[in-house]
C-alpha cells in the first residue's frame, strides 16, 4: 500500500500536473485524505515546486452548514475564497482537486439552499474557473477513498475492507497497479492521441446515437470543432492531464443542434444527491422535457440553474471495454463513472474544443454555437450495445462505435 500511494502521488505530480522547478502547486483536499495529501506535497517539492499550498475541506462541516446555518450566510459568497484562488491562479499556479465526497452527503438538506448557494458560488468563481476551462492554468482532478464514499460503493463490506477495496479499484483504474505507471500513462496517452487524430481528420458534421435503453439522438458538432482529451497543453505549451483516470476524447456540440432522446446509463451525482434512471428529450439543442426515477428534484434544479444548463457543452467518447468499466464497479463518482461510459455534459463548453476558442468573447461564442453556462455537469449514456455513426459534411456515414466500443 505504501509503495502504491507513492506511485500514485508521483503519477499525479509528474503526469497529471507536470510540476517543475519554480512551480506553485495548490491542493484542494478533504481532511480525511491528510496522509495521502502529505505524500503529494512531498512529491511536489521533490519535483521542484517552490511552494505547495493545501486548502482543507470537511464534508461533515459542509453538510452541517447547510442543515443549521443562518439563512443569510447563503446570500453572499466569501470574497476571500475567490481572492485566494485568483491570487494563486494569477501567479500561474497548478491546481490539484481531490474529489472524494459521500455521494449522498446532502440528501436530507434543504435543496433550495443548496441550489441557491451553488449558483452563487459559480457566479462568483466564474472568472477564475474560466482560467481552467481555457487551460490558462494546469489542473488535475483525482480521487482517494473516504469511509463514507467506500461504504456507498461496497455497502456489504466492513468499513476497513470497503476502503481497501476502493483503493484497489482506484489503483487499477489509474494504472498504479502496473510496474511503471508513468510509462503506462504515456502509452495510454499515445492511444488517445490516435483517436483524436482520426476524429479531427474526419471532421464529422453529425453523430447519431442508438442503444437498447432507448437513446435515439442526433447531435451536430460546431463548425471548426476540435477533439481533445488525454494529455492537454496549457497556454504556455506545457503538457498536463486534467483527469486521472481518463479514457475519453471529447468535443463541442452545436448548442442548437441536438435532437432526440437520451436515457442515462449510470447515476449522476449532483450536489450531494443521486440522480438515476433519467430520460431527457431535446429539441433544437434544448432539454424540453425530462423525468427521473430517483432525484428528479435535483435534476430539475440542475437544469434550471441558468439558460445554458438546458443545453449541452460537451460530447465525449469512451469505450465500454476500458480499465474502469472492466472493474465492474459503480463508483458513484463522476470522475470514474464518466470514464467508464460515453457521456454528455450539461452547460459550459470548453473553449479549447473549437478553433481559436480562447479568443472568443461571449457574443462570438453565441454566434459560433458554443454553449455558455455556470454549469458543467457530465452524465453517462454509454452501454455495451451503443452504436454511434458519424456523418461527414459530404453526407458519408461511418460507424464510429459498434456494441459500445470503437469500430475504427
Amino acid at each position: 500500500m505504501e509503495n502504491n500511494l507513492k506511485k500514485y502521488a508521483d503519477l499525479i505530480v509528474k503526469i497529471g500536473l507536470n510540476i517543475n522547478k519554480g512551480d506553485i502547486l495548490v491542493i484542494n483536499s478533504p481532511v480525511e485524505s491528510y496522509d495521502f495529501t502529505r505524500i503529494v506535497v512531498e512529491k511536489g517539492y521533490q519535483s521542484g515546486a517552490k511552494e505547495v499550498i493545501v486548502h482543507w475541506s470537511d464534508e461533515i462541516v459542509k453538510r452541517d452548514r447547510f442543515l443549521y446555518g443562518s439563512d443569510d450566510i447563503f446570500e453572499t459568497y466569501p470574497k476571500w475564497q475567490v481572492e485566494s484562488l485568483e491570487y494563486y491562479a494569477n501567479q500561474g499556479a497548478s491546481f490539484l482537486s481531490i474529489h472524494s465526497e459521500d455521494p449522498t452527503l446532502l440528501k436530507n438538506v434543504n435543496q433550495e439552499r443548496v441550489a441557491k448557494y451553488t449558483t452563487l458560488r459559480r457566479k462568483e468563481m466564474k472568472h477564475v474557473m474560466n482560467k481552467f476551462m481555457t487551460n490558462e492554468n494546469r489542473w488535475c482532478v483525482i480521487s482517494i477513498p473516504t469511509k463514507s464514499w467506500a461504504k456507498k460503493v461496497f455497502s456489504d463490506s466492513e468499513d476497513t475492507v470497503a476502503v481497501e477495496k476502493l483503493w484497489d479499484a482506484i489503483f487499477k483504474a489509474t494504472r498504479v497497479d502496473l510496474e511503471d505507471p508513468v510509462k503506462a500513462w504515456k502509452d495510454h496517452n499515445d492511444k488517445l492521441n490516435k483517436r483524436k487524430e482520426f476524429m479531427n481528420n474526419m471532421n464529422f458534421k453529425k453523430l447519431y446515437y442508438k442503444n437498447s435503453l432507448g437513446t435515439d439522438l442526433e447531435l451536430e458538432l460546431v463548425k471548426d470543432h476540435i477533439w481533445a482529451g488525454g494529455g492537454d497543453l496549457d497556454t504556455n505549451g506545457i503538457p498536463f492531464m486534467a483527469n486521472m483516470p481518463t479514457e475519453e476524447i471529447f468535443s463541442m456540440p452545436l448548442k442548437t443542434g441536438v435532437n432526440g432522446k437520451v436515457v442515462s446509463s449510470k447515476p449522476l451525482i449532483y450536489n450531494g444527491n443521486i440522480i438515476d434512471n433519467f430520460t431527457l428529450n431535446f429539441e433544437n439543442g434544448k432539454v424540453v422535457s425530462f423525468n427521473a426515477e430517483l432525484g428528479e428534484d435535483s435534476l430539475e434544479a440542475l437544469l434550471n440553474m441558468d439558460i445554458g444548463s438546458r443545453y449541452l457543452g460537451e460530447v465525449a467518447l469512451v469505450p465500454y471495454n476500458s480499465p474502469i468499466s472492466n472493474t465492474g464497479v459503480l463508483f458513484y463518482n463522476t470522475l470514474f463513472d464518466e470514464n467508464a461510459s460515453c457521456h454528455l455534459a450539461f452547460g459550459e463548453a470548453y473553449s479549447s474544443c473549437i478553433k481559436d476558442g480562447n479568443s472568443l468573447n461571449d457574443e462570438s461564442k453565441e454566434k459560433v454555437g458554443m454553449n455558455t453556462s455556470l454549469n458543467h455537469e457530465d452524465f453517462m449514456i454509454g452501454t455495451e450495445d451503443l452504436s454511434i455513426i458519424g456523418e461527414t459534411f459530404t453526407g458519408e456515414k461511418i460507424e464510429i462505435f459498434i456494441n459500445g466500443d470503437w469500430a475504427i
